[in-house]
């Protein structure tokens, strides 16, 4: 798995700030942009959050690169809908073996490992026949299984990200696209990291868990470390 972050809004938090002050001042957003100081504007955006008056995050916006994922994972990522998305066409790219992604659970065993690659490799020499008969590529598609590799650019704006990094850094969320929105946030962390200082699942953002029947080693982890 491959993330970069191609675009983000330059001084995200200063405009995130000056973007709230304007809600209460007679000065143009334009004039308390210029003036805003970064440690003030630290201090707005972490009343915003804690409030929850988040609704200005979403002049910050930020655009990822991803590489690497399975149509699994996608099909999870563009149930986000306050978001755009581009992702790699299956009709335009012909696909090869190489392209599948394998689960850890399936990779650890041998025999499943086997039947895996036994059952792609029938149904991409099963989808090569087809092209070879003349089905176009849109229709000899529907035989290839979701495990295949694909490529997809992602843009979403702060507030966005906040709500997917809650529900997706879970460990109770599958375990792809949970990897996917780690890197994610690290990666925004380095570029508006007031912003995302408590991003990530419940337990980190709210200081809540809101499925405690499950066993998570990361709630583990914080009980043990508030409780020294």
């Amino acid at each position: 798995m491959k993330v970069e972050l191609l675009s983000y809004t330059p001084e995200a938090e200063l405009l995130v700030a000056a973007a709230a002050r304007s809600c209460h001042s007679r000065k143009s957003a334009k004039d308390i942009l210029s003036k805003m100081k970064p440690e003030k504007a630290r201090r707005l955006i972490r009343d915003l959050v804690r409030k929850g008056h988040t609704s200005v995050l979403e002049h910050a916006v930020f655009t990822f690169s991803i590489e690497g994922i399975s149509r699994v994972c996608t099909h999870q990522l563009v149930r986000h809908r306050i978001a755009s998305y581009s992702q790699q066409s299956q009709r335009h790219v012909k696909l090869t073996k190489s392209s599948f992604i394998v689960p850890p659970s399936i990779k650890s065993k041998p025999e499943a490992r086997k039947l895996f690659d036994d059952v792609v490799s029938t149904c991409l020499k099963a989808y090569e026949k087809l092209l070879d008969m003349g089905i176009p590529r849109e229709d000899a598609r529907f035989l290839i299984p979701q495990a295949i590799e694909t490529k997809i650019v992602v843009t979403m704006n702060a507030r966005s990200l906040l709500n997917f990094f809650e529900l997706r850094c879970c460990y109770r969320s599958q375990w792809e696209i949970r990897q996917l929105a780690w890197k994610m946030l690290e990666l925004v962390k380095q570029v508006a990291p007031t912003i995302f200082e408590k991003a990530g699942p419940p337990c980190i953002s709210r200081g809540v868990c809101p499925e405690p029947e499950f066993e998570c080693p990361l709630r583990s982890k914080l009980i043990e470390a508030s409780s020294r």
